[in-house]
């Protein structure tokens, strides 16, 4: 906080466990009301000296920390690795990320120009776009560097002050993003960051002297958060969950399709928005699913697919599995009571496929966040569109087929915000905007991109005259 760490007024900690071996590996304090008062001081301050720093400068400390992203990128995997349980390739791919979320902030000053133009003889009007103040950023435990790269870098060059509330889960790369952006030279105040849970967040969200607030994380809470920061008079953008639909047309390529809805859900070990989630499998597809139960056989706990966070959700997801087992539907690939070898007190799960899963069953409506797909089975194209259309979520959607014409259909037909055509993982790179639809997102704009500019800034509007030969007229 301001640049230091500082002592909680709090005497609560919070245990940070490796979901890899079970080991607790750090402990953070539970920050107090009064705790976030200070944080939002320090910004507050810092703001009246950022803001009017000239957006050129400002920038100069996101090369540096891009940098410094690159020089530290071994020991950031692996902290990530450890304290969220990705795989240290995948840990790596995480901060190979945020390197391109930076590189794009770097670049924010040749984006924010304003306007100006002569609207009467003598007469000018100019727009400015500049930073809102005091904002907040909540991040969950999926994307320990990506998710706080989704905003840090472009809220902060555009002259804002953040409070980052980090996952009680997942703190410690947060603290190191701190650690580099002090190096790199960004002042005190200007980055803040606190831990807790429900109580801070409701903090946040009622804090007078914050102006705007991100939330990533379940809908259930984006909804919660989103209602109680706008009923504060703040902006918000809350991300919430997903129930990503992947399409599977009979004349899909039956290796592309396999390794790709592969890939989609194993990934992250399903933790994450984008993963697949319900494969709609459209007429005769069966030897695509027999293609993707032996691709999926491939992916083997604690060598190429990492752990889920912790017990609780490894046994909510193994209750899905269960579940759908004594509701009807057909194992193809069963991912329970998984052990690994040496860390059998990992929280691990093996790849699941399930077929047969109709639209009642809680694998079809509930997001499982794990790696876990559910096949449900489609007569025609029109019917899968009306499966993917029915689901309350609306972050991505994806098509595997050869043809044009009916990819383009879907495209058209989908509600979700982010689509794919043979695309397992549909996500936009930058400067394009991450964002989804529905139940998957509360609010207007998307959290990274070039739509983030209108999120963290707003718009001042200067109409000027100087000349007194400028005659009057009906606006001047």
């Amino acid at each position: 906080m301001n640049g230091s760490p500082v002592a909680t007024v709090t005497d609560r900690w919070l245990n940070v466990e490796s979901p890899l071996t079970g080991e607790i590996i750090a402990e953070v304090a539970v920050s107090s009301k009064e705790d976030l008062d200070k944080a939002v001081a320090a910004a507050k301050s810092a703001f009246e000296v950022w803001s009017k720093t000239p957006i050129k400068e400002r920038v100069q400390i996101f090369f540096r920390y891009k940098t410094l992203l690159e020089e530290n990128m071994q020991q950031l995997a692996e902290l990530v690795q450890e304290e969220n349980g990705k795989t240290f390739d995948e840990a790596k791919a995480e901060v190979e990320k945020s390197i391109e979320l930076t590189e794009f902030a770097t670049s924010l000053s040749q984006l924010i120009q304003g306007e100006i133009m002569e609207v009467s003889r003598g007469v000018e009007c100019r727009t400015e776009k500049v930073a809102l103040g005091v904002v907040a950023s909540i991040v969950p435990f999926n994307f320990p560097s990506m998710v706080p790269n989704w905003t840090i870098p472009n809220a902060i060059t555009l002259g804002n002050c953040m409070i980052l509330k980090t996952s009680e889960l997942v703190p410690l790369s947060a603290m190191k993003i701190a650690e580099l952006l002090k190096k790199a030279g960004l002042p005190d105040g200007v980055l803040n960051i606190i831990h807790g849970e429900k109580e801070i967040v409701e903090a946040i969200c009622d804090h007078p002297d914050i102006e705007a607030v991100s939330f990533v994380g379940s809908t259930k809470v984006a909804k919660i958060v989103y209602q109680r920061a706008t009923a504060n008079l703040k902006r918000c953008l809350a991300l919430g969950g997903a129930k990503n639909h992947l399409l599977v047309l009979p004349d899909a390529n039956p290796e592309m399709t396999a390794s790709n809805v592969t890939a989609s859900m194993s990934g992250c070990a399903g933790q994450r928005c984008m993963a697949a989630s319900t494969m709609v499998a459209v007429g005769q597809t069966d030897h695509i699913i027999e293609k993707m139960v032996e691709e999926a056989k491939k992916v083997i706990p604690g060598k190429n697919l990492g752990s889920v966070i912790s017990k609780a959700a490894k046994e909510r997801i193994e209750g899905y599995i269960d579940q759908a087992e004594k509701d009807g539907a057909r194992i193809l690939l069963d991912g329970r009571n998984c052990k690994v070898e040496g860390k059998e007190n990992g929280y691990y799960v093996g790849l699941t496929i399930i077929d047969f899963v109709t639209q009642e069953m809680s694998v079809a409506k509930e997001e499982i966040f794990g790696p876990v797909v559910s096949i449900i089975r489609s007569r025609t194209l029109h019917d899968a569109i009306k499966i993917e259309n029915a689901n309350p979520y609306g972050n991505a959607a994806s098509v595997f087929t050869q043809s044009g014409g009916l990819a383009r259909y879907v495209m058209e037909h989908a509600s979700a915000g982010m689509i794919g055509v043979n695309i397992g993982v549909p996500v936009p790179r930058e400067p394009f905007s991450f964002g989804g639809w529905n139940e998957s997102r509360f609010g207007v704009g998307d959290i990274t991109g070039k739509s983030s500019i209108e999120f963290w800034t707003k718009l001042k509007k200067m109409t000027t005259k100087w000349s007194p030969e400028a005659g009057i007229n009906w606006m001047s």
